[in-house]
Formats: C-alpha cells, structure tokens, sequence
C-alpha cells in the first residue's frame, strides 16, 4: 500500500542548519516559528476557534534526512551516542517514513497580504520544514501521569553560557534586527549541541541562527560566545 500526503504549508524557524537545533520541542522557548500555508490550506477557515488551545501538535517531514534511509538501530546522543537502540524506541530524525511531531506554544494566527500565518514558540524544527498536519494538544488526554521515559526520563542539566566582552558591541546591533537573540542564543547552547561523542575541548564550534552565524567554544562545562557575524 502508498500513501501520498501533501504538506499543508512550511515553517520559517530561527534554525539555519540542523546543528544546534534542540533535540526536543520546548527546550528553547524563546525561539518564535512561523507556518506559512499553502495552496487550498491557505484559507483562515482551517484555524478557526485554535486560538482556545495553549499548545499544538506539529506533525512534519524530516526533509534532508527523510532521502537518506534508515535502519533499525540508531545512536540515541542522549546515551552518549555509543550504544545502540531500535529506531523505534528513539526520536531519530533517520526514519522509515520521515515524520516528526512536536508540541509547540500558540503565539497567533495572523492574515495579511493573502497568506494565512501560524506563530509558535519553542519549536526544534529546521526552517523550510514541511508540515503535514496541525492537531491542538490536549491536557487530559495528551499529558499522562507518572509515565516512564525510559533514558531520556528527566531533562539534561543546562550547560552555563558565557558572552565574550568583544562580543557585546555586535550582539547590541544583532538585537536591533532580531529583539532577544541573546535569550535564544542562551536557550540554544545551554542545551549542549556538541555532537554526543564530543568533539576536544579547544574547538569552536559555528551555528546558525537567523541570518547570523554564532562561534562558540566549551571549557570546563562552559560554553563561551565568541563571536557573532
């Protein structure tokens, strides 16, 4: 049996690239997404009464990886990308057929110049990232007490960020184009994007966000900013 599913439209995120993008939703809360739709979806009538709902299911196509196969064991980064589980005990973006879901923060539904917007907020998905389908999150029947998360049951510790002071003159002009980038910068490493085997400590990394490209370098558990360009 196919089955042929059309997106619904494609969010525009902060995340450039898929280094440093959080590797849960609501763990960068500062970070604002917009779903632009398309085609027949691009029609207010689709959100009509989404406004009730605080959050929102997001089901999405891993779009640069979903091309590149999968296999039945993967890596999981949070056992340290050392030992192997089913692809299917994990969140791996290296699936059979691609598709992602997250919740995410209502913002707001905009309508202006003919296109239909959806703003949310905490979101770990890639900007241009397909979206199949939208469902509203709810409490009673979606949150579901003294579940067991296995070994990913508790959320890891925040690494400690740091800005170098030659920093702060292009993070000021930074903010002017894009309000609370040091918040989102913040949010972003104290997740600890290295790669789960980690890379050695004297590297400096890149990530982008927005139109920026950030460098930043770990010592003793610390991420420092380096530079912002």
């Amino acid at each position: 049996m196919s089955i042929s599913i059309d997106p619904i439209g494609v969010i525009h995120t902060p995340y450039k690239q898929k280094f440093a993008i959080p590797r849960q939703p609501g763990l960068v809360k500062s970070a604002i997404g917009e779903v632009h739709f398309t085609g027949e979806f691009n029609d207010a009538n689709y959100l009509r009464g989404i406004e009730q709902f605080s959050h929102l299911w997001l089901l999405f196509r891993f779009h640069q990886t979903a091309d590149q196969g999968h296999t039945p064991l993967v890596r999981p980064p949070r056992l340290g990308g050392n030992k192997k589980m089913g692809v299917f005990a994990t969140r791996s973006t290296f699936r059979p057929n691609g598709i992602g879901m997250s919740v995410v923060k209502f913002v707001s539904v905009d309508w202006s110049n003919a296109q239909l917007t959806l703003r949310v907020k905490g979101m770990d998905l890639l900007d241009q990232t397909p979206i199949l389908d939208i469902k509203p999150y709810v409490p009673y029947a979606d949150s579901v007490s003294q579940a067991q998360g296995g070994y990913a049951q508790s959320a890891p510790n925040a690494m400690p960020v740091v800005f170098d002071p030659s920093v702060k003159p292009a993070l000021l002009k930074a903010e002017q184009q894009r309000p609370k980038l040091t918040q989102l910068i913040e949010q972003v490493l104290n997740q600890d994007p290295r790669p789960a085997y980690k890379q050695p400590p004297e590297k400096v990394y890149a990530m982008s966000l927005y139109e920026f490209n950030i460098k930043w370098q770990v010592t003793e558990q610390v991420a420092h900013v380096l530079a912002i360009e």
